[in-house]
């Protein structure tokens, strides 16, 4: 599945925040978590392999190790809210308890 313009875009803001491309701060990973939760809560997906071939041919990220951490936190995300998606649905009111 390529990547939307949607999340082509949030990845540039990913690039544009992070000052520097060899190391990420706690406060940027923080922010990358946002960025990419936001994207799922709007029903956006991605392949984690094509955020991963974004990265790689950006251009800015010489380093390996922060790309594979957004990679990662892309990642965890996603999969962290499919996960409770299935929660979202069942409402206290269908319960029936």
């Amino acid at each position: 599945m390529p990547l939307t313009n949607n999340v082509i875009i949030k990845l540039n803001e990913i690039t544009a925040i992070v000052e520097d491309k060899s190391k990420l701060s706690e406060s940027e990973i923080e922010e990358i978590k946002s960025i990419f939760k936001v994207l799922v809560e709007s029903g956006e997906r991605y392949n984690i392999d094509e955020i991963e071939f974004w990265f790689e041919n950006e251009g800015n990220w010489k380093t390996k190790e922060p790309r594979i951490r957004i990679v990662n936190l892309s990642n965890y995300v996603q999969d962290k809210y499919q996960q409770t998606a299935h929660l979202r649905i069942i409402s206290d009111d269908d319960c029936g308890c």
